[in-house]
Order: structure tokens, then C-alpha cells, then sequence
């Protein structure tokens, strides 16, 4: 596939456009999943900071709802959808300072194909949506920070902002402290570096108070999902290595592995600082979860940023290798096979949402009603728009017959599916919903119980139970409660067929 050099724009502009409307199509598509309709509740109840992330994605949210003013999937994904055109524009442009223009273009192809940049951060609302955009931000203003004061600025404040968005977003910090530290010393009597370094740090500000406040809740609980010691588990750092090759598009994996390796055996296709700034930031970042993942389990969308401006390195790899003829470049082959996987990966992932064409039911414990599609991960995503009218008929009917009132509230057990309920069913119908559990497993529902006054002793309370997330009521809510009253069962189909089954319990007297 050949393209003309001189009509990049143009094809970068198509790329944005085309992009942004299938991301807009599955944002309105699809249903939420267990992190980002948890993440709504961030922009119902804003704070500072909350018991897992800063505030960002939460703020966000409001602002591109306008204050939840609209209130679908694809208003509370919109920030997703921008930020994610925005993104993969920066990339572009981070290719044409770093390299040309040639190099840019590849780059935001790749970026585009890699899953965590184009669902995870472009479709998803989660707070890695404005992480990713602000780490680039930042890093290109780093890049310009040695010429230009400003841009120091600058990037202190994009820093900051990623700081608000996520915690990892520190990696930025030791990214330009080790590049200022092993090559250019000369920073440390640069003003506007420590200037910038304060801007980050007023930006946290209003976490560690918020911290501070809370008993450094936050902090502890991200300190208990990784540590610096513990039994070795290899099996969890595999899972990490396969996780990664997932997230961030295998084929996208092993260019970026190629272009660091052909970059080692001193081929310098890339000018030294933006080398050795890029991989200050890219390797501690990615070296330490792989660390931490040698102990106890973690996820692979945690290091995905660093790999996703490691794509600038194949991507000037592959246009230092083209020769220009009559204005036309080969697009190269790696690029057009990893852009395929993606839509290929993208088709074959909604079919299989929507319908379950495989299934994913293994054992005969997956099969029974009871536990019905445990381990099937497309039933976190799929099904919840069809619960509410069934659950309001069956409220109802309760209520009509004098076993229930309007004011009974909801409980459940684990912020997950917790804030599914919440968002798809209680929301609607005026039901508050309660977490009824340690704060470990409620997270953020533990303030929101504050706010929508508390649990009340003696009062009775609705409880829906997944199938494929089972939680035994005779187990979790026979202390809790004078009497536990199975009422019904509602049937999420899909196809013709059930995906999951959801029970309706009566929790009469709260102890």
C-alpha cells in the first residue's frame, strides 16, 4: 500500500474522523462495565479524591455530561472519545518533532491499533482516559522543555494534571529526573525545572489533603496491591508478559521489541534526547509493575502507558527504512497486519458480547442456574439495560401486596456489581442503593452511604444477585438480617438464550 508523503495531513485527518465515529458508535453501543459505571459515581458525588483514584475521571465525566445532565454510556464516554482523537493528533505530532512527518503518521497508526489506546483510554471512561492524554501532553512539552522555559511550565502542569487522573502518572517525574540526572545535569540550575516540579505538586495538593483527612486510605489501599516483597510467583508474571502482548496489540509488542533491539545494536534512528528522554520515562515505568507482578497479581493495563510511547521508537524504526520515490512510501506491512488485528480483534469482541456465539461456560458448576455463566467476562458488559423493567414489575408487585415499600432501599455486597445495579436499575426507579460490607469491598459506597443517610436498623432492603457473580444470601446476609426472602428470578437473554440469571431477594429487618 503505497501512500503520498505530501497528503499526510490529510490522511491523518481521516484517520481522526474515522476513528472518533466508530469509538462514538461502540460508546453508544455498548453497555458499561464493572470499572467505568464504578467511575460514575465519582461524577455523582465529586470530591478531591475518592478510596481508588483522584478525582480526574469524575470531573471529567461532569464536565462532558454537563453535570450528568445526559446521563448515557456515550455522554459519560464522550471525554473518551475526544480525548482519545486528541491523543492519537499528539502522538502524530510527537513523531513529526522526534523524527518526520512519515514517522508520525506510522505512529498514530500504531497508536490507533493498540486496544488500550483505542478502547481501554478512547471508548471506556476510566481514569487512564485523561492519564494517557496528559502524559503525552507532558512528555511533549519535556521535549521542548530544554529550548524553551515555558514549555518547562508547561509540562509541570500537564504532570500535575496526569497526577490527578492516576497515581502511576509519578513516572513522568522520574522519567525527566533520571534523564536530568545520568544527561543533562546542566537542568539542575534550570529554575523553571524545580518551578514546574512545585506546579505538579500544588496540582496533588488537594489529594494529600483529602488523604490526609481520610486516614491516607487511598494510599494504603494502592500500597496493599503491590509489594516489594513476598514469595515469588512466576505464574503471575506471566500473566502480566501475555496481558501486555494483549492490551497493547501482540504485533505492536514485537515491533516496539524489534526497534529497541535494532536501537541497541547502534542503529540510531532516532536523535538522542527524545531517545534517552523516552526511555527514562518507558522502562522504570514498565520495569517496577514487572517487579511488583513477580509477588502478587496486577494488571496489564497498568504499565500500557510507557508501551504506547515506546510505539514512537518502531515507528521512526520504520520510516527511517523508507525511501522516497515520486513523492510515494510503502505503508509497511508490520503496520497494515497490526491495523487488521485490531479491527479483526474489535469485530470479533462485540459479536461475542452481543451474542456469545463461543461459549465461555466451563464445568459444570458454569452451567447450573445458580452459578450460570461464571467466568464468561462478556456477561460484565452485556445484559444490564434488560433488568430494570423486569425488576420494576416485580417491585411492584411486592409493594402492591404489602411485602415491600416505596422507600425500601437496595443493598449490595461488593462495589462491583454493586454500581451496575446502582446505575442501571436503582437510579431509574428512585431506589437508593447501600453498600453492605468492609470498606475494602464497597470502596467509594461507604461516603456514598453518608450521603444518601446511612443504612437504617430495622429497615428492609432489596438484594440482586448475579449468576455469574454469585454471592449466597444464607452466607453474606443471614447475620445481617431477621429473615432472607428469595422472591424471584429475572432471565437476561441474549440470542434466544440465557447469558446470566439475576435473583431477587427480600432482606427483611436490618440488625
Amino acid at each position: 500500500m503505497k501512500i503520498q508523503e505530501n497528503k499526510i495531513d490529510k490522511y491523518i485527518t481521516w484517520l481522526l474522523i474515522i476513528s472518533a465515529l466508530v469509538r462514538g458508535f461502540l460508546a453508544a453501543f455498548m453497555e458499561f462495565g464493572n470499572d467505568e459505571v464504578y467511575y460514575w459515581t465519582y461524577a455523582m458525588y465529586p470530591d478531591w479524591s475518592h478510596f481508588d483514584h483522584p478525582g480526574m475521571v469524575g470531573w471529567v465525566m461532569q464536565i462532558f455530561s454537563l453535570n450528568l445532565l445526559f446521563h448515557s454510556e456515550f455522554a459519560l464516554r464522550l471525554s473518551s472519545i475526544i480525548f482519545m482523537t486528541i491523543n492519537t493528533y499528539i502522538i502524530y505530532r510527537l513523531g513529526c518533532v522526534i523524527k518526520s512527518k512519515l514517522a508520525g503518521f506510522y505512529a498514530a497508526l500504531l497508536y490507533t491499533a493498540s486496544l488500550y489506546c483505542f478502547i481501554i483510554t478512547g471508548v471506556f471512561i476510566m481514569p487512564d482516559t485523561p492519564l494517557m492524554m496528559f502524559t503525552l501532553l507532558s512528555i511533549y512539552c519535556f521535549l521542548d522543555g530544554t529550548r524553551r522555559s515555558t514549555s518547562m511550565l508547561w509540562g509541570g502542569l500537564y504532570a500535575g494534571l496526569a497526577l490527578l487522573s492516576k497515581y502511576s502518572a509519578i513516572f513522568i517525574w522520574v522519567g525527566v529526573g533520571l534523564y536530568v540526572l545520568l544527561y543533562d545535569r546542566k537542568q539542575l540550575k534550570n529554575k523553571y525545572l524545580y518551578l514546574a516540579a512545585l506546579i505538579s505538586a500544588i496540582c496533588l495538593l488537594p489529594v494529600l489533603i483529602w488523604n490526609i483527612q481520610n486516614d491516607f486510605i487511598s494510599f494504603t489501599f494502592h500500597g496493599d496491591r503491590v509489594s516489594f516483597f513476598g514469595k515469588p510467583q512466576p505464574l503471575n508474571f506471566l500473566a502480566e508478559i501475555l496481558g501486555e502482548f494483549g492490551y497493547n496489540n501482540p504485533i505492536n509488542y514485537v515491533l516496539i521489541i524489534i526497534a529497541l533491539l535494532v536501537l541497541r545494536k547502534g542503529n540510531k534512528y532516532m536523535d538522542t534526547m527524545p531517545r534517552r528522554l523516552l526511555l527514562c520515562f518507558a522502562l522504570p515505568f514498565i520495569g517496577v509493575f514487572w517487579f511488583f507482578s513477580l509477588t502478587r497479581p496486577i494488571l496489564p493495563h497498568w504499565s500500557a502507558p510507557a508501551f504506547s510511547l515506546l510505539l514512537l521508537f518502531p515507528a521512526s524504526y520504520l520510516a527511517d527504512k523508507q525511501n522516497v520515490a515520486n513523492l510515494e512510501v510503502n505503508v509497511p506491512k508490520s503496520i497494515i497486519a497490526t491495523m487488521s488485528l485490531m479491527v479483526f480483534v474489535l469485530f470479533a469482541g462485540v459479536l461475542e458480547i452481543k451474542t456469545g456465539f463461543i461459549p465461555l461456560r466451563f464445568g459444570e458448576r458454569a452451567n447450573s442456574v445458580r452459578y450460570y455463566g461464571e467466568g464468561d467476562f462478556t456477561t460484565t458488559i452485556y445484559g444490564w439495560r434488560s433488568i430494570k423493567d423486569d425488576f420494576q414489575k416485580i417491585r411492584e408487585y411486592k409493594i402492591s401486596s404489602g411485602e415491600m415499600k416505596y422507600s425500601d432501599g437496595m443493598i449490595g455486597l461488593q462495589w462491583f456489581p454493586m454500581a451496575n445495579f446502582d446505575y442501571y436499575v436503582a437510579s431509574p426507579l428512585g431506589v437508593k442503593m447501600f453498600g453492605l460490607n468492609d470498606i475494602d469491598k464497597i470502596h467509594k459506597y461507604a461516603w456514598i452511604n453518608q450521603y444518601r443517610g446511612g443504612l437504617q436498623k430495622g429497615a428492609d432492603y432489596w438484594f440482586l444477585n448475579e449468576s455469574s457473580d454469585y454471592y449466597a444470601p444464607e452466607r453474606y446476609l443471614s447475620d445481617k438480617f431477621e429473615e432472607i426472602m428469595p422472591c424471584d428470578t429475572i432471565v437476561v437473554d441474549r440470542c434466544g438464550k440465557p447469558a446470566k440469571y439475576v435473583f431477587v431477594y427480600m432482606c427483611k429487618g436490618l440488625k
